[in-house]
């Protein structure tokens, strides 16, 4: 088995910049009110012609230059989204495309705010038995584009954005180290779907004039359900992936943690006993970017020179289906690199 080191990472943000204050034109809200209840300042909007795969693209196209990578020196492209650019072909295609690809097979995960986690692992198994060399894993969401403007429980909380992480397999001879990826722990509870979901767009309920008055193509959310169960879900996994590999809370330099909402963060920081200088946090300026938070999370500890070789990362992630997982890895690049033999 190889391992899957993480080789370069990136990100793409779009420009517009919405304050809580845009929401408090239109609706009865507040800035006050809505970072109280969820941490957010202000979020990121992509532009009316910006789509999902150009935002997906950009965060790639990063992570091949800090490589120093050409894009056919890729062969597998996973795209996490429940915003893609059409329902079909998968948004990876469109990315492949835009990268001058020609050398990797593309799809996309429908996972919600636990894509990332999920594209991870299955990319992970595939480098790790040999199928594939190189992988690009992007988180990539337009939420602007599902969002009810009319609804505060839910508009105020998403962004756009895009995050990548560029894998690959190393022989175990050349990464003596030990860096990589290394556990994860993933779960799905399907009863809970219709808590956080968009009801029509699919096959079931496909659009149609009704749909549209019902405002059912638009995320719809039960509040208190998902808060709940997030917290008590990533309580577990966290705690389960540190047991995993034989580490303690403390032992961990930095938590990546899915940006939804500040308070569910804090618990969960709060169960483990740690300083919330060990947890990344951009909610205040982002908001929720779905299957793009853990990612984009990553990229800030990259260019903010935070990450040194060796230290000990745990991402973790909760969202709509219900889904949820996290990821134990190490970082760094071994100096041998050139991939798995």
């Amino acid at each position: 088995m190889n391992n899957v080191v993480i080789r370069s990472s990136g990100r793409y943000l779009p420009e517009k910049v919405i304050s809580n204050d845009h929401f408090a034109q239109f609706l009865d809200t507040s800035d006050e009110w809505i970072q109280e209840r969820t941490g957010i300042r202000e979020r990121r909007f992509a532009g009316p012609d910006e789509k999902n795969s150009d935002m997906g693209t950009a965060a790639a196209s990063q992570c091949l230059e800090r490589a120093g990578l050409a894009a056919d020196d890729v062969d597998l492209i996973i795209c996490a989204t429940v915003t893609g650019d059409r329902i079909f072909p998968a948004t990876a295609n469109f990315i492949q495309e835009n990268l001058g690809n020609h050398s990797a097979w593309s799809f996309d995960v429908n996972a919600a705010c636990g894509g990332f986690v999920y594209a991870l692992s299955i990319a992970y198994g595939l480098l790790a038995s040999g199928i594939n060399k190189r992988a690009l894993v992007i988180g990539s969401e337009k939420m602007t584009s599902i969002l009810d403007f009319t609804d505060r429980a839910t508009c105020v909380l998403f962004g756009d954005g895009a995050g990548a992480l560029l894998l690959e397999a190393v022989d175990p001879a050349d990464n003596p180290q030990g860096f990589g990826i290394k556990h994860f722990e993933l779960g799905t509870d399907g009863s809970l779907a219709y808590k956080l979901w968009q009801p029509d767009g699919g096959s079931a309920h496909p659009p149609s004039p009704d749909s549209l008055l019902r405002h059912g193509h638009y995320v719809h959310m039960s509040g208190r359900e998902v808060y709940t169960n997030a917290v008590r879900k990533m309580d577990q996994i966290v705690e389960d992936v540190i047991a995993k590999a034989g580490f303690t809370p403390e032992d961990i330099d930095w938590y990546v943690p899915h940006q939804a909402n500040k308070r569910i963060i804090d618990s969960v920081r709060e169960r483990l006993g740690m300083p919330e200088e060990r947890f990344v946090l951009n909610i205040d300026r982002y908001g929720n970017t779905t299957s793009a938070t853990i990612p984009i999370g990553i990229d800030e500890l990259y260019t903010d020179n935070k990450l040194a070789d060796g230290q000990k990362l745990v991402l973790m992630t909760f969202g709509a289906g219900f889904t949820w997982g996290s990821t134990y890895l190490e970082w760094g690049y071994p100096p041998a690199g050139g991939g798995a033999k």
